[in-house]
């Protein structure tokens, strides 16, 4: 694995590289193990599928924001400063356990309504319709660029009526806030710093002129006369705009990917269309866009599967270890398109399961429906040049490379 600090395998490029097969190992040794992530924090890191489940959901495992700095400086084994957010940037529910966790959760909820997420449809399509019309001029794209980015990225800012003029910066901010463990806290302060400046003009904006949109809902949404207060508001734009493109980025670009690597499964895909949301589902579970859930941190001395773990720890629950889990899924190594991958824990579990997820899966489907219905595609890369993003968070590819051709075309 490469270098340790205080006997500890640190997490670095190899893991980056191909996390499945040392969370293999792990799992195979213990339900959680003892780690070190890239600027020195020692976490225990739950591999296995039950145990995954249990911590995602069990009050024990805390998320409260108020003594993460606490926990994180009595885990921290380098010399390194641990990477914490600005702080306007970590009042958001991911952040928070119950009441206030189910406060924010609430408030959320009522903008964020089953309705308005399928009344995007439409729109969704146009937008796919849209990208897809430019990479076929080209022939030859990168997919995360031509697509797998634009698409969730202006839906959510759509959704939350962002200007687009923004959306490179903000693409910047983001990506060196989810590879935090990987950046030098200059950077990721002045990245929060920026995001939080930007997000507090689209507070104050949207509270002086609300709309027909899904910010605006939020902003003004009310239980029994509670709102959510600017710096709660803030921290929740955050969090959606963030959750709201990453996850899908790389859950379009790993699918298309690994149906690439998998011809036999690309080609049942091809002909049986009904397989296509189980198909989403394969791929959230297979290559899961989220690797580690966020921090959490014992409230108390946990016994989780064979081990015991103390008090203030920090305990960084992998879904994609826990998707990987055979005792759970069968031959768990093998891309299936028509696996019953239910019950896979990409979107997480418990009070924190992703608000998002219904969203997530309607981007996925009509992004990878339409470019299949629309082109053949094939590699325009080797597949074992491509890169993995760096950091622990995010598993995603840097860049994907394909040729398109127009479906009939040949």
């Amino acid at each position: 694995m490469g270098e340790q600090i205080a006997g500890l395998d640190v997490l670095g490029e190899d893991y980056f590289a191909d996390p499945h097969a040392y969370h293999a190992r792990l799992r195979r040794e213990a339900a959680a193990s003892q780690v070190v992530l890239p600027r020195g924090t020692r976490v225990w890191l739950v591999t296995r599928y039950e145990e995954a489940r249990l911590a995602l959901a069990d009050a024990r495992f805390s998320k409260h924001f108020e003594r993460f700095p606490e926990v994180m400086a009595h885990n921290q084994l380098a010399d390194n400063e641990p990477s914490l957010f600005d702080e306007s940037l970590v009042q958001h529910m991911l952040n928070m356990d119950p009441p206030h966790h189910t406060r924010l959760r609430k408030l959320v909820t009522k903008a964020f309504t089953a309705r308005r997420v399928e009344q995007l449809r439409p729109r969704i399509q146009e937008i796919t319709d849209r990208l897809l019309d430019e990479a076929g001029e080209k022939g030859e794209v990168d997919l995360v660029d031509a697509l797998a980015f634009p698409l969730p990225i202006t839906v959510i800012c759509e959704m939350l009526d962002v200007p687009l003029d923004r959306r490179d910066e903000f693409r910047v901010w983001s990506n060196v806030l989810v590879s935090g463990g990987n950046r030098t806290p200059g950077a990721l302060q002045d990245a929060g710093a920026k995001m939080a400046a930007y997000l507090q003009e689209l507070v104050a904006h949207k509270r002086a002129n609300p709309g027909d949109d899904f910010f605006s809902a939020l902003v003004h949404a009310d239980e029994d006369g509670d709102r959510l207060a600017p710096m709660e508001l803030i921290a929740m734009a955050f969090l959606l705009l963030v959750a709201g493109h990453e996850t899908t980025v790389n859950l379009i670009a790993n699918g298309v990917h690994h149906l690439l690597r998998n011809p036999d499964q690309l080609e049942k895909l091809r002909a049986d269309r009904s397989l296509l949301p189980g198909a989403v589902e394969e791929v959230l579970r297979f290559e899961s866009p989220v690797n580690q859930a966020t921090f959490r941190y014992t409230n108390e001395d946990v016994e989780l599967g064979d081990v015991v773990i103390p008090k203030d720890s920090v305990v960084v629950v992998s879904l994609a270890a826990g998707n990987r889990d055979g005792s759970r899924f069968p031959d768990p190594d093998r891309f299936d398109v028509t696996r019953q991958a239910a019950g896979h824990l990409a979107f997480g579990h418990g009070i924190h399961y992703c608000l998002g997820a219904p969203l997530a899966r309607m981007e996925g489907e009509i992004a990878i429906g339409s470019l299949l219905d629309r082109f053949d595609v094939e590699p325009a890369a080797d597949p074992d040049s491509l890169r993995w993003r760096d950091g622990t968070l995010i598993r995603g590819l840097e860049s994907l490379p394909v040729s398109l051709t127009p479906r009939g075309a040949r």
